[in-house]
């Protein structure tokens, strides 16, 4: 499982051993993780520069990109403690190897967890019910109750919310429009598509059931 790079890039790596403690290695890791959004400031440059002696700035730039390729795939694909060394050509260092290794290593379930924070989750619909509203009485606008139980899978805020609110002929009718629009859309995700299907089938039985309780009336 050898990363796909170019060869010149991995010419960069050994820039680290310039550096005077693993320490320094660390904090450069650590803040390429914290700048992952925004990119490096002028501070953190001299910094780095100055940390693995570098007199010009260009010369930092290559070895970046290696680093946060190296971080990106170690944490969003979640490598194991056995295959993260597997990243690395032979033409670099073992002692290096080693070094990085045992950091990625120690900041990947801290850095994972960053991931989930910056995800933004909106719970998924588990179970839907309906009913007919006042369905014993001669209501001239005969509406239908819709109960939706939704799954919260964000681990901070887990569980499951119902929500519940009633639709009249005219609104069912647009919703159902929207509901078909979405499925076209996402035909080519089958997950996606199926829960869809589903829910768009719910409601479509809802708007039945309002039409036969208009015609009744």
């Amino acid at each position: 499982m050898r990363m796909a790079m170019d060869g010149s890039l991995w010419g960069h790596l050994p820039v680290l051993v310039r550096a005077n403690s693993k320490e320094s290695v660390e904090y450069i890791l650590q803040a390429l993780w914290r700048t992952r959004k925004t990119g490096l400031d002028a501070t953190d440059r001299d910094i780095f520069c100055e940390m693995l002696q570098l007199p010009n700035q260009s010369d930092l730039d290559p070895l970046l990109v290696c680093l946060r390729m190296l971080i990106r795939r170690c944490v969003y694909e979640n490598i194991n403690k056995d295959d993260i060394q597997k990243f690395f050509p032979s033409e670099v260092l073992p002692e290096l190897q080693r070094l990085l290794t045992l950091l990625l290593q120690k900041f990947q379930r801290e850095w994972r967890e960053d991931i989930l924070k910056d995800q933004v989750t909106v719970p998924r619909l588990k179970t839907m019910t309906w009913n007919m509203a006042n369905e014993n009485t001669d209501s001239t606008d005969p509406v239908a109750v819709i109960n939706l139980k939704l799954q919260n899978d964000v681990p901070s805020n887990s569980g499951e919310v119902d929500v519940r609110f009633q639709l009249a002929k005219d609104t069912l009718q647009t919703m159902l429009s929207s509901m078909y629009s979405i499925r076209d859309q996402l035909s080519d995700t089958i997950t996606l598509y199926t829960t869809l299907t589903r829910f768009t089938i719910q409601l479509q039985l809802s708007a039945d059931q309002l039409d036969r309780r208009s015609i009744n009336q």
